[in-house]
């Protein structure tokens, strides 16, 4: 019945109010009125609690802080200590011991705790504000402690005034910063002399409470670990209040910073000695660059770059200039005829034709490329290309024998081929990084992406857009490129309608799709480098590098048709290689790193691979990988390595003591960036291709013009100096973020870029440069029959 119901709950009620004046007769509570500044010395047990109550005036237009410093005096006590700080609009407690976790869990005990109180904001000009110290325990034993609340007069961080102080992981310290009028963005810098222990540096908004211990500092803000430096750049449209607080915890263990690992405690419930891990810190907030800035950064990017499309169309139109007033010397009157004139359809034009004595002397002295002895004289020489190829010494012509409209569509495919490569790779790219954003952005987590973080000028969402905006250049000067491709085409392609016999019969075979599938390798890997620097680290460092391949490839597959157009790897083939690579590149940053077995495998598949390669290339494509290989390669180093050495294999010997050398110092070195390591031996093989194919050029008797000539020149200056800003190595993602802001440095140009983003302009210059240099130094060739030009 109801009224039984009303009895029983009545009951429940006095039996609990009686329970509460028992608790209360056996634990005494004490309030004291407290004073700042004031050490007080106390004991506290199960029987006894104190309050001390503080009060102190809070004005609107003056903010201090208020920090609680606690210290236990007694060793060996059972239960902890609970300090409650209770005041306006939050509540602050903690324990002392205060229990701190690292790594697995293994538990650090502090005995010294200093904690700032968070200042609830006021509307008023001036008011009395209170707040109470609770002291409590179930230790039945007397605990001795030192209480002691002091105001933090320097609590205000200024603008370009260097602030110091101290922190330990039980002593964290915050500080506010106002923004100034005027001033819409700011870096805040933070700075220490030692390496560790390792800190973490977060910033968030005024509220209550801060979060300002290892366990809880990630939960708002932007934070990020720290050894020597730290940089968070800060936007006023970020924090409502117009303020934030710079909050500096140091971390427990050095793990997060790369620092060595601690002994692992068998049980992880084991206590383990902090130690001493104080930390002297320098704080200093400056003002960011403004918009105009980012104006001057933007136009001085697109200055350098289309002065190259000016300075391109004013040569175009001085060379129509000089080839119509050519036509015009050379135009034959009408009246002449064929006879006297020379008929141009059935000779080149342009320099003086070089004898073949001259030509082959040059070469080899005792060489004269016109001696029956030096070919077969078989009737089928001038077909069968196993026939063509028994002779001493190639020329052009015997290895563009095919259909020109096959192989023009042949080459198309590389372009074709790339561009659906390009498509396919870049969307996911796209989606990828702008989620890498999107997480940097909603967690806060400034150890996601390595920055130079001392110079990274973050626009809208994106963190550091000069890092992406300096990579305008690979997708303008490869449009460029494009372009001057395009027009050779054009010109190519009128000459063939008309049957000219300069572009029939002389100069290198124009074969234009490796260019195009240049051009666009080099607009992509701009697009991913870009995308690589919306949040660049380990994981996606392969999207800054793949493109890079592609480029070396591409450079070395062209250089190689120029004098064997016949015989070059078709498109299929090329890119299954370069699919190859990138797939070990991604290996290797996966897997490389220390891993013994990993780099003998890799070691052994270069090394076979290479040398198959070179054996194809020095075979001019007459060597076929079959079941019979190893019966033909013991026939050949018998034949022609042990009994005489010489033929192709006597050539093959260098790039074997090469190979065996760059295996090496893989395998012995290990580098951690194999990305790096696999980029820099493509680009080591391009180079001594290079270098190889001037050479032999020069020794053919062959002239280089003056437009390649200054090319080949300024692209080597260039290439120069982009290296020497390449190295400079503002962060690296072989170590950790707090590591890699040790190599942060301040912009070094109108403010706005760093080294790397100098390194991108001088690198696509350079590049755009190579391809020109690729695409010009053999123009001195454009008047010789290719029955005189040698294949080397």
């Amino acid at each position: 019945p109801r009224k039984w119901r009303r009895s029983l709950l009545w009951l429940c009620v006095t039996q609990f109010a009686c329970a509460g004046g028992e608790l209360a007769e056996i634990t005494k509570v004490v309030q004291k009125d407290a004073e700042f500044d004031v050490t007080y010395n106390d004991t506290v047990t199960s029987e006894n609690q104190t309050i001390y109550a503080f009060n102190h005036t809070v004005s609107r237009n003056r903010t201090e802080g208020v920090r609680v410093s606690v210290d236990v005096l007694s060793q060996g006590f059972e239960s902890p200590i609970l300090f409650v700080v209770r005041q306006k609009q939050a509540v602050l407690s903690f324990q002392i011991p205060l229990i701190l976790r690292g790594l697995y869990q293994r538990k650090y005990p502090y005995n010294h705790v200093g904690r700032t109180l968070c200042q609830p904001p006021t509307r008023a000009a001036s008011e009395t504000q209170y707040f109470f110290v609770d002291v409590s325990t179930l230790s039945s034993q007397g605990t001795n402690y030192q209480l002691r609340v002091s105001r933090v007069e320097s609590f205000t961080l200024h603008t370009d005034k260097k602030f110091s102080f101290t922190a330990s992981p039980s002593q964290p310290q915050y500080f506010k910063y106002d923004f100034p009028d005027g001033v819409d963005t700011v870096i805040v810098k933070v700075n220490s002399d030692a390496t560790f222990p390792c800190s973490v540096m977060s910033i968030q908004d005024i509220q209550c409470p801060v979060y300002d211990l290892d366990n809880n500092v990630a939960f708002i803000g932007m934070y990020q670990t720290m050894t020597k430096k730290g940089a968070i750049t800060v936007q006023r449209k970020d924090f409502p209040s117009n303020s934030f607080y710079v909050v500096v915890v140091v971390k427990t263990e050095d793990e997060a910073c790369g620092g060595p690992l601690r002994f692992y405690p068998l049980w992880p419930d084991e206590l383990i000695n902090a130690g001493n891990r104080s930390k002297f810190i320098d704080v200093i907030v400056t003002p960011a660059i403004k918009s105009e800035v980012y104006v001057m950064g933007m136009l001085f990017c697109l200055g350098i770059f289309l002065s190259f499309y000016l300075l391109t169309l004013l040569m175009t139109c001085l060379e129509n200039k000089r080839m119509k007033k050519k036509t015009e010397v050379f135009q034959i009157p009408a009246d002449m005829s064929p006879a006297e004139t020379g008929n141009p359809a059935t000779s080149c034009d342009g320099p003086p034709q070089r004898s073949l004595d001259s030509v082959g002397r040059s070469r080899h002295e005792s060489l004269s490329s016109v001696e029956e002895d030096d070919y077969d004289t078989l009737d089928d020489i001038n077909s069968d290309k196993n026939i063509v190829r028994t002779k001493k010494y190639l020329y052009v012509a015997d290895l563009s024998r095919k259909d020109k409209r096959i192989l023009s569509k042949k080459y198309q495919i590389y372009f074709w081929n790339i561009a659906t490569i390009a498509v396919f790779y870049a969307l996911p790219v796209v989606q990828l990084v702008i989620t890498y954003q999107t997480v940097v952005n909603v967690t806060g987590n400034q150890d996601i992406c390595f920055y130079n973080f001392l110079c990274a000028h973050p626009l809208g969402a994106l963190s550091a857009f000069n890092n992406i905006l300096s990579n305008l250049g690979y997708v303008l000067l490869g449009l460029l490129f494009l372009l001057i491709v395009l027009k050779r085409d054009i010109i190519h392609q009128r000459a063939l309608v008309r049957n000219d016999f300069n572009a029939l019969e002389c100069g290198i075979p124009k074969h234009f799709g490796l260019y195009y599938a240049m051009g666009t390798a080099l607009m992509m890997e701009g697009l991913l480098s870009a995308c690589y620097h919306v949040c660049p680290n380990y994981t996606n460092f392969q999207f800054d590098t793949s493109f890079m391949y592609m480029i070396a490839g591409l450079c070395m597959l062209k250089l190689y048709q120029k004098r064997h157009p016949d015989i070059n790897a078709s498109a299929y083939t090329a890119y299954a290689c370069l699919a190859g690579v990138i797939f070990f590149s991604v290996l290797g940053v996966v897997f490389g790193k220390g891993n013994t077995v990993f780099w003998i495998v890799f070691s052994v598949i270069h090394i076979l691979a290479t040398m198959l390669l070179s054996t194809q290339l020095y075979y001019m494509g007459r060597w076929r990988l079959d079941s019979g290989i190893l019966r033909r390669i013991l026939n050949v180093i018998d034949t022609d390595c042990i009994r005489q050495c010489s033929g192709p294999i006597g050539r093959l010997q260098s790039v074997r003591v090469f190979l065996l050398c760059r295996a090496a110092y893989g395998l012995i070195e290990r580098p951690n960036d194999f990305a790096s390591y696999l980029l820099a031996i493509a680009i080591c093989n391009l180079l001594l291709y290079f270098a190889f194919y001037i050479i032999m050029k020069l020794r053919s008797g062959e002239r280089i013009q003056c437009m390649a000539l200054v090319c080949i020149l300024f692209t080597a200056v260039v290439w120069g100096f982009a290296l020497y800003f390449f190295f400079q190595g503002l962060s690296t993602w072989q170590k950790t973020p707090a590591e890699s802001r040790e190599h942060n440095r301040d912009c070094i140009l109108l403010s706005f870029f760093d080294d790397h983003d100098i390194w991108h302009f001088l690198s696509s210059i350079a590049m755009f440069g190579s391809f020109l240099v690729l695409m010009t130094m053999d123009d001195d060739l454009d008047g010789i029959q290719r029955d005189k030009i040698f294949a080397f």
